[in-house]
């Protein structure tokens, strides 16, 4: 993991509240857990923006190195 850093928010306490209660986690985790949520999110739309601009042609069985 890289270096921490200390930041300063202000975030809405309900929201906060029903994150932590979902998570059960404490402030920390709960706010790393939305940030991998977000990167995680972002990967997502990158990979939906190539959907159908990439044409494989796959012999499973040869990937696999079964015998015919």
């Amino acid at each position: 993991m890289t270096r921490a850093r200390r930041v300063t928010a202000n975030l809405p306490g309900d929201l906060l509240k029903d994150a932590m209660d979902v998570t059960g986690k404490g402030i920390t985790e709960t706010l790393v857990e939305g940030l991998r949520l977000v990167r995680r999110a972002r990967a997502y739309e990158k990979a939906q923006a190539l959907r159908g601009k990439i044409r494989l042609t796959i012999d499973l069985d040869e990937s696999r190195e079964r015998r015919r």
